[in-house]
C-alpha cells in the first residue's frame, strides 16, 4: 500500500476561526485526561484512605494504586471499540460519546461514598469508574488527533495538533493548581477529609463546555469525502490488525514512534516528580512547584517541535528526542540529586551499605504493582533499603550464613517488618552520612513565587525544564505521525492501539516498574535503564522502518 502525497495545487493557508473551534473542542478532552490522570495520582493515599479503610495504611495504598492502574489496563480495549465506532460512524459522535463517559466517571469519584458508608460497594464501583475512564480515554485521544489533522490545512497539521500535546500539559498544570490551592486554603486535615473530593466535582464544568462545544462541531472533512465516495471500511478491525500490510505499520508504529515517545514523556514529567518525592525526599509542596514552573516554561516546546516537525520531518524530531533523552538521563538525574539533595549525593560516595546473605537465600525482590510479601531476611532488608532511599551492595556470604545489614562496618539486625527496618536502617545510615529528614541541604519552598527567589529551586527548574523539553520534541509531532501513518478509512482505529499501549502501558507503568528496579539492585538511578533502553530501542527501529509522512495527503484515497 502506498498513500498519496500533498499536491502542489494545495495552498498552505492559515486555520479558519471554524477550524480553530475544532482544536479548542478537541484539546479540551485532552485536558480532562490528564487534569484527572494527576488527580487520582496525586491523591492516590486519600483515595485509599476512603475507599480501602478496612485494610492497614500499606496495603490500602497498594489497591489505590492498582485501582489507578486499571485505567491503563483497559485503554487499548477503549481504542478497540470506540476507534472502530469511530471508523463506521464518524469521527465527531465517538468522540462526544467518549468526553461524556469520561467526564461523568470522573464526576462520579467526587460524589462516591466512603467504605464506612457503604462497605465493600464502594472500592467496586470506583475501580468500575476508573475502568470506565480507561475505556473513554482509548478513543478520546485518536478521535481528537484524527479530527485536529482531518480539518488542518496542508503542511500545519504538526503544529495544529500540536496544541492537543499541549493541553496535556495543561491539565495537569490545572490540577496542580487546583490541588495546591485547596490544600493552602483548607489545610491539611480538612482536605484529607473532604476537600479532595472538590477537584472532582470542579471537573463537571470542564465536561459542560467541551460538550457544548463538541456539539456544534461538524464531521471531517477526509471522513465526510470518505463517506460520500462510499470508500469507508465495513470491517476496520479485521482490516487495520487483519491484514498483514496495515498491521505490520502498527507494529512499526508501536516500537518505532510510540514506546520510545511514551517513556521519554512519563520519565520527563511523572518518574522527575517520583524521583524528587521519593528518592531524594523533597517534600510534597516543594517538587510539585518544581514541576509546576518547568512544565510553564517548558509548554511552549510543544508548538515548537511539532511547527517544526511540518518543515524537517515528523521521523528526525521525533528519534532526535529519543536519542538525545537517552543520554543524557543518567547525567541529568545525577545533577538533580547533587542540586536537591547535596547531603544524600555525598552519601551515595562515602556511606558503604551492604546486605550480607547466602545468596541461595535471596529472591527476587523485582515488584512493580507492589502486591508481593517478602519473608526472607535478605529480601526484607533490601526492599527496605530502597524504600528508604539508601544504596546498598548485595554481598554473597557463605552457604547457611545468616543475612545482616552493614553500614560502615557497624551491624545492623534485620526485623521481620519492613517498616521497622526502615527506620532502624535510616537511623543507622544517618548516623554515618545520610539526610535526616529535616536536612537543611535539602531544597524547601514555602511559596510557589519564592522559587525564582532560591537559587538551589532555580537551577532544579532548569534541569526539569530540559526533561520536558524531551517531552515536547517527541510528543509534540506525535499525533500529526500517527494520522498520517494510516489511511482514512481504518485511521481511527490503526492509531488509537499502538499510542494507548505505547502510553498506557511501556509509560504508565513506567514509575512503579523503574523504581522496582531500584529496589532490586540498591542503585537509585538503575531504574533509569528501562526509559533509556526502550527509547534507545524506538531511534534504531524507527531509524530503520518507520517511513516519513509528513508530505502524505491525507484527503486522498490511497492505492493500494
Amino acid at each position: 500500500m502506498s498513500m498519496a502525497t500533498a499536491t502542489a495545487g494545495k495552498e498552505i493557508r492559515p486555520m479558519t476561526r471554524e477550524e480553530k473551534k475544532v482544536i479548542l473542542a478537541s484539546s479540551l478532552g485532552t485536558v480532562f485526561e490528564w487534569y484527572d490522570f494527576y488527580l487520582y495520582g496525586a491523591l492516590a493515599v486519600m483515595i485509599g484512605a476512603q475507599f480501602f479503610s478496612a485494610f492497614d495504611p500499606a496495603t490500602r495504598n497498594v489497591f489505590a494504586l492498582l485501582a489507578f492502574a486499571a485505567g491503563f489496563l483497559v485503554r487499548p480495549f477503549g481504542a478497540l471499540v470506540f476507534g472502530r465506532l469511530g471508523d463506521l460512524v464518524g469521527r465527531k459522535y465517538t468522540f462526544l460519546i467518549t468526553i461524556l463517559i469520561m467526564g461523568v466517571s470522573t464526576f462520579m469519584v467526587g460524589l462516591l461514598p466512603s467504605y464506612e458508608s457503604i462497605g465493600w460497594v464502594a472500592p467496586v464501583i470506583l475501580i468500575a469508574l476508573r475502568m470506565a475512564q480507561g475505556l473513554a480515554l482509548g478513543g478520546e485521544y485518536g478521535g481528537a488527533a484524527v479530527y485536529v489533522a482531518e480539518h488542518a490545512p496542508v503542511g500545519r497539521r504538526g503544529f495544529y495538533t500540536a496544541w492537543i500535546q499541549t493541553t496535556a500539559t495543561v491539565g495537569l498544570l490545572l490540577s496542580l493548581m487546583v490541588i495546591l490551592g485547596l490544600r493552602m486554603y483548607m489545610g491539611e486535615k480538612d482536605f484529607a477529609a473532604y476537600g479532595w473530593r472538590i477537584p472532582f466535582l470542579l471537573s463537571i464544568f470542564l465536561l459542560a463546555i467541551s460538550v457544548w462545544i463538541r456539539l456544534q462541531m461538524q464531521e471531517s472533512p477526509a471522513f465526510q469525502k470518505m463517506k460520500e465516495e462510499g470508500t469507508h471500511s465495513k470491517a476496520p478491525l479485521s482490516e487495520a490488525f487483519g491484514q498483514w500490510k496495515n498491521g505490520k505499520m502498527v507494529i512499526i508504529a508501536l516500537l518505532g514512534l510510540v514506546a520510545g515517545q511514551a517513556v521519554v514523556w512519563y520519565t520527563g514529567q511523572f518518574y522527575a516528580l517520583f524521583f524528587l518525592q521519593s528518592i531524594l525526599k523533597v517534600d510534597l509542596f516543594t517538587s510539585n512547584v518544581l514541576i509546576a514552573w518547568s512544565l510553564i516554561i517548558g509548554t511552549g516546546g510543544f508548538i515548537f517541535f511539532g511547527s517544526l516537525s511540518d518543515r524537517i520531518g515528523r521521523k528526525p524530531v521525533i528519534l532526535a528526542g529519543c536519542l538525545v533523552a537517552a543520554i543524557t538521563y543518567f547525567p541529568l538525574f545525577g545533577l538533580m540529586t547533587k542540586v536537591a539533595n547535596p547531603t544524600l549525593n555525598s552519601a551515595i560516595d562515602t556511606v558503604k551499605v551492604q546486605v550480607v546473605a547466602d545468596p541461595a537465600q535471596c529472591g527476587s525482590v523485582f515488584d512493580p504493582v507492589g502486591i508481593r510479601t517478602f519473608t526472607a531476611p535478605c529480601d526484607v532488608a533490601r526492599v527496605a533499603m530502597a524504600r528508604s532511599a539508601i544504596k546498598y551492595e548485595l554481598v554473597a556470604a557463605p552457604a547457611g550464613a545468616a543475612a545482616k545489614v552493614v553500614i560502615n562496618g557497624k551491624d545492623v539486625a534485620i526485623d521481620a517488618a519492613i517498616p521497622k527496618n526502615m527506620a532502624s536502617f535510616a537511623a543507622a545510615a544517618q548516623e554515618a552520612g545520610y539526610p535526616k529528614a529535616n536536612d537543611p541541604n535539602i531544597v524547601k519552598l514555602n511559596g510557589f513565587f519564592e522559587a525564582w527567589a532560591n537559587f538551589q529551586a532555580i537551577k532544579l527548574i532548569g534541569i526539569l525544564t530540559i526533561l520536558v523539553l524531551f517531552v515536547t520534541a517527541v510528543y509534540g509531532p506525535i499525533a500529526a505521525a500517527l494520522v498520517e501513518f494510516f489511511p482514512t478509512r481504518i485511521r481511527y482505529t490503526a492509531m488509537s492501539l499502538p499510542y494507548h499501549i505505547g502510553n498506557g502501558w511501556f509509560g504508565g507503568f513506567l514509575p512503579p516498574t523503574a523504581f522496582a528496579m531500584v529496589a532490586s539492585t540498591g542503585d537509585i538511578y538503575y531504574g533509569l535503564w528501562y526509559p533509556v533502553v526502550i527509547a534507545l530501542g524506538t531511534f534504531v527501529i524507527g531509524l530503520i522502518f518507520v517511513p516519513e509522512t509528513k508530505d502524505r495527503d491525507i484527503y486522498e484515497v490511497e492505492t493500494k
